[in-house]
C-alpha cells in the first residue's frame, strides 16, 4: 500500500490486506526478533514482514553453510571429536558467512526498534486500510482465526499453519525449503527404519549437515503462524471497533464503560 497512490491517503497505515497475505504493523520485542536471527539468520526478518530481506538471508544462510560444512563441525564439536571438526570445516569462506551473520542480527533489532515507532505513529493517525481483497486467483480478507489451531497445523506440517493465515509466499517458501531439507536429510527413511526398531540403520542414514536446519524451521513456523494468528484477531478487533464507532456512535456521545 503506497501512500501516495491509494485513494485513503495517510501518511502510515497499520495493515494492507492482498490477495497474497496481511501485512500489519505491531509491537514487537525486538530482543526476541534478534534472537530468531542468531538461530537462523532471516527469520528475524520474516517475523518483521520485510520478507525479501529474509529470504535473501536464508538462502545466504544455507549456501555458505553448506560450503562451509558449519553444521556437521557443530555436530562433531557436540560429540567432542574437535579435530573432526576442524578438518570438516573449509576456511575459505568462514570470513563470508560472519559478516552476514552479525548483520542479519543487527539489522533485525534495529528495524524492530523502527517499527515499533512507526507502529505508534500509525496507531494515533488512524489511517484507514483495506479489510478485503478479491483477485482472480484468491479472496483475502480480515477475520479471527484460532491461534492453537494454527499451532496445531504448523506443528503437523511446516508451512501449513502459514497457510491457516493465508500468507501464501510465505508458506510456498517455507514448504519448498522443507521438502529440501527432509529429502536431503534423509529424515524421513530414518524415521522410517526407527519405527522398525533399527536405530543403527536410522541414524546411519541422516545426513547431520542438513538435518541441522529442521529444527530451527520447525519451532520457527510454530511461533510465527501463533503470534500473528493472535495480531490478526486483534487487527480485526480494531478494525471492527472503529467502524461501529464510526457508524454507530451517536455524534458528540463518547460510550464509556458502564454507559446504558
Amino acid at each position: 500500500m503506497e501512500n501516495f497512490r491509494n485513494k485513503l491517503h495517510n501518511r502510515r497505515y497499520l495493515a494492507h490486506v492482498s490477495i497474497l497475505g496481511t501485512t500489519q504493523l505491531h509491537k514487537r520485542n525486538p530482543i526476541t526478533i534478534a534472537c530468531w536471527s542468531i538461530a537462523f539468520p532471516g527469520f528475524g526478518h520474516l517475523l518483521l514482514n520485510k520478507y525479501l530481506r529474509g529470504y535473501a538471508l536464508i538462502l545466504w544462510e544455507m549456501f555458505i553453510n553448506q560450503k562451509i560444512q558449519l553444521n556437521a563441525a557443530m555436530v562433531y564439536t557436540f560429540n567432542g571429536q574437535f579435530q573432526a571438526a576442524r578438518d570438516v570445516l573449509d576456511p575459505k569462506f568462514m570470513t563470508l558467512y560472519i559478516p552476514v551473520y552479525l548483520f542479519a542480527i543487527y539489522d533485525s533489532y534495529r528495524t524492530a526498534v523502527d517499527m515499533n515507532k512507526i507502529y505508534l505513529l500509525a496507531q494515533r493517525e488512524k489511517g484507514r486500510f483495506n479489510e478485503f481483497s478479491i483477485g482472480a486467483l484468491e479472496i483475502n480478507y480480515l477475520d479471527k482465526r484460532k491461534p492453537w489451531l494454527a499451532v496445531v497445523w504448523s506443528m503437523g506440517i511446516p508451512s501449513v499453519g502459514q497457510l491457516y493465515l493465508h500468507r501464501i509466499v510465505l508458506a510456498t517458501f517455507i514448504l519448498l525449503s522443507t521438502i529440501v531439507i527432509v529429502w536431503q536429510s534423509n529424515l524421513i527413511l530414518s524415521l522410517h527404519y526407527l519405527i522398525l526398531g533399527d536405530v543403527g540403520t536410522s541414524s546411519s542414514v541422516l545426513d547431520r549437515q542438513w538435518l541441522l536446519y529442521f529444527p530451527s524451521y520447525y519451532f520457527f513456523t510454530i511461533y510465527d503462524s501463533y503470534t500473528n494468528t493472535v495480531e490478526n484477531n486483534k487487527l480485526f478487533d480494531e478494525s471492527q471497533k472503529r467502524y461501529l464507532i464510526e457508524n454507530y456512535q451517536p455524534v458528540g456521545h463518547i460510550i464509556t464503560i458502564g454507559d446504558k
